[in-house]
């Protein structure tokens, strides 16, 4: 497995991440225990070091999961963690964000014990609060990184105003946002901030969500519990709308004798060397057709061939229900 510095920092990691989100959370019923364990561990067999997981994601089960999976090795690998939604210590949801510093430092105590280690790899603040001034965020975990217990500061679905407010305090390592071939918001004004600023980029829902693997289309229904039920852009009308793009990417896979997905994984990687996507499965077989992805090569012709036939693409409609949409920062 290559691997990839984020930013200026001195945290390197593996060129693809493992997202574990969905091992127990939002896409469906939680996986089986003992093989999601199996998969973790399989990812770190192939040199996976990068596991990201979050507070929220059960909430809670995940952290215990990843933990558990990764304790023969924890010395080998990065673990990255999320705080700032308003959960109490029963797993009851709040109404929203809460990164109240002394909330941050609860969350941290907390996080840590379901992981089951002394230090939290990176620790990402979920989303920006606006009832909290980014510089108290920043300071509240620059006091965590002193007290040895978190090593990296992140940020998730921040703009460009809040990512240079928060470094100027405590230096960010890396922001995390969705960044794809279906989703390039981000090259407006973000990734240039993070290159300007020597931050590092982990792109989450590398797959557009699954869809630009081209399994699925207007007619693929998903599980009660699948959150993507309820994003307007996974609507039947508007997944037939986009499929003109994984149409695209399709007939450039054909051509590297590569799959659709590791086509859009290999672009992002192609963007930046200091971008690391964080591509989740629940499945041996998609962890490593994922990884392969790495080893696909695009040159610069098919670079410009994928840019000139996406970038004229938009995606059709939003990507988040209104109520969440409304917690993405610009």
């Amino acid at each position: 497995m290559q691997m990839r510095r984020l930013g200026n920092s001195p945290l390197e990691v593996s060129a693809l991440g493992l997202g574990c989100m969905s091992m127990s959370f939002a896409y469906g019923p939680a996986g089986d225990e003992r093989e999601m364990i199996r998969v973790i561990r399989s990812a770190v067999d192939i040199g996976v070091t990068l596991f990201d997981t979050a507070e929220t994601y059960g909430p809670f089960t995940n952290e215990v999961l990843v933990g558990n999976a990764l304790a023969p090795v924890r010395d080998r690998v990065v673990i990255a963690t999320k705080f700032g939604f308003d959960i109490a210590a029963d797993g009851t949801r709040g109404p929203g964000l809460n990164s109240r510093p002394e909330h941050i430092r609860e969350v941290a105590e907390a996080s840590l014990k379901r992981l089951g280690t002394d230090r939290i790899d990176l620790f990402y603040q979920h989303r920006v609060d606006p009832a909290v001034p980014m510089e108290d965020v920043a300071g509240a975990v620059r006091d965590l990184i002193t007290a040895g217990k978190v090593k990296h500061f992140g940020l998730s679905e921040a703009g460009a105003g809040n990512i240079r407010r928060a470094h100027a305090v405590q230096p960010v390592t890396a922001l995390q946002s969705e960044y794809s071939l279906w989703w390039r918001e981000p090259e407006e004004s973000v990734l240039p901030t993070l290159e300007e600023l020597g931050i590092g980029f982990v792109p989450f829902s590398p797959l557009g969500r699954g869809f630009l693997t081209g399994k699925i289309d207007e007619n693929t229904t998903f599980d009660p519990a699948d959150f993507r039920n309820s994003l307007p852009n996974f609507s039947p009308e508007l997944r037939k709308a986009n499929l003109a793009l994984v149409e695209r990417i399709g007939r450039i896979a054909e051509r590297k004798q590569a799959t659709p997905a590791q086509i859009a994984l290999a672009w992002l990687l192609a963007q930046r060397p200091w971008i690391v996507p964080i591509p989740g499965t629940t499945k041996l077989h998609r962890l490593q057709e994922n990884v392969f992805a790495a080893a696909v090569e695009l040159d610069d012709e098919d670079l410009r061939e994928i840019d000139s036939t996406t970038s004229r693409m938009q995606m059709a409609g939003a990507r988040y229900s209104e109520g969440a949409q409304r917690m993405i920062d610009r």
